[in-house]
């Protein structure tokens, strides 16, 4: 049997198994097993080896930290704070308070690591707040479901630390990358609204009184402490004072100490807090160590080798290649989550990746803003979920309502491939190399 016949078999198999509702992670392991049966006498001593290398990394621990900080600030009142603390300098922009959907996902993503939580913690506050000073409904859905997956763009991210340790590349480097293309997504939402404000002045409601200067300033005061724990977590991995797992503890103290402050850390938070992360964290790794097994299993059949040869026959060029993994990562959108799509794709996709010359951070971002898009696009869109539960819209008037700021999402990942150096390597590049 060659090896493109029997890839095409695993695949088979594993589409059966997860279409027979069998977990992501044993799914993967499974369809490893079989693979390295056929290639090793002894394949049960390569998955013990496998999932202890794949879950006792050092690199590995900031994944649960980041996630527990963002379970703890989820549970305060920082998406209160995020929009009361932005609102004042937002109201002479065409558009208005729509923008603070997008400044306040894109500050609370930066301390959350998650789309979900993104959307869903600024949307409780947001959506009730837009809707009684009269701003269009359609709009507001549409920008804070598109813009909750900043969570997952701007760093400190989930995503990427799973795809960092995936594809063994350093987390800090795919972090400081993402800080120009979510800039880019931000500006682009912005853009689109303001657009979208100067065609439909009549769906927005009459200006609001003028405030002073010294106004603005004290309700921008809620946003130092959100502000300062951002500093602290990113600037400590920029200036190479810890190390990704370092500044993850750094923000789980960071966020612990604002929940006191704000009268929000209770023993009943803490622990919701601590289980929902414990939760998290598990089927992140249990689907890691799975997609770990499957990788070995992988190489050593000489698959990937075979496929990335293959795919250099077909000679489509370096934009062909990005062209279809874009539609494959697009069609999986519609039926897996991000952490899935990664792990499942990983042990097939870098080597074709490598074999074409790109860099590998650079392609972290790149699935990053895939994953952005598959967010929310039906079925299985996990903010089409998070909105339609917020609303009670149904899931495919979300999606409509989603659609102007999918395309814009869609620019940003033709930007960020057609200029990959000066918008998402340079900038890890020049401050790592100082």
């Amino acid at each position: 049997m060659d090896l493109l016949t029997l890839a095409l078999l695993l695949l088979v198999l594993l589409c059966l198994l997860l279409g027979a509702g069998l977990w992501i992670a044993m799914s993967l392991a499974a369809v490893g097993y079989v693979a390295m049966v056929m290639v090793h006498p002894s394949p049960g001593l390569f998955l013990a080896s496998a999932f202890w290398e794949s879950t006792g990394s050092w690199t590995l621990a900031a994944l649960p930290m980041f996630v527990w900080m963002g379970e703890i600030l989820f549970r305060t009142r920082l998406s209160e704070e995020l929009f009361n603390g932005l609102a004042p300098w937002m109201r002479r922009i065409p558009g208005r308070l729509l923008h603070v959907n997008i400044l306040a996902c894109g500050i609370f993503g930066a301390v959350s690591g998650s789309s979900a939580a993104t959307c869903a913690t600024i949307s409780k506050i947001a959506l009730p707040e837009l809707k009684r000073r009269g701003y269009d409904e359609r709009t507001a859905i549409g920008s804070l479901a598109t813009s909750g997956t900043l969570g997952i763009l701007i760093p400190p991210s989930i995503i990427m630390v799973v795809y960092a340790v995936a594809a063994e590349v350093s987390i800090i480097r795919v972090f400081i990358a993402g800080f120009i293309p979510g800039a880019i997504v931000m500006g682009l939402f912005s853009a689109y609204i303001v657009v979208w404000a100067l065609l439909n002045p009549s769906k927005q409601p009459a200006p609001e009184p003028r405030q002073s200067f010294g106004m603005k300033l004290r309700q921008s005061a809620q946003l130092i402490p959100c502000m300062l724990l951002i500093a602290g977590v990113i600037g400590s991995m920029i200036f190479g004072l810890a190390t990704a797992t370092e500044a993850a503890a750094f923000g789980v103290f960071g966020s612990l100490v604002m929940a006191g402050l704000t009268g929000t850390l209770t023993v009943r938070n803490f622990l919701d807090s601590l289980t929902a992360a414990t939760r998290t964290s598990c089927m992140i790794m249990f689907i890691l160590a799975g997609a770990a097994f499957l990788t070995k299993a992988m190489a050593l059949t000489g698959i990937p080798a075979a496929l990335a040869q293959s795919v250099v026959a077909l000679d489509l060029g370096p934009y062909g290649l990005i062209a279809i993994l874009t539609l494959v990562y697009i069609l999986l959108g519609t039926a897996l989550d991000g952490v899935s799509m990664i792990v499942l794709t990983t042990s097939i996709v870098i080597p074709l990746v490598q074999a074409a010359g790109f860099d590998l951070v650079w392609f972290g971002i790149f699935i990053v803003l895939l994953v952005e898009l598959a967010q929310i696009t039906p079925p299985v869109g996990f903010n089409l979920f998070v909105m339609q539960t917020m609303t009670g819209k149904e899931q495919m008037e979300v999606a409509f309502a989603s659609l102007p700021f999918f395309l814009m999402l869609v620019v940003a990942v033709a930007l960020c491939t057609v200029f990959p150096v000066t918008l998402v390597t340079g900038l890890p590049d020049y401050l790592l190399s100082r």
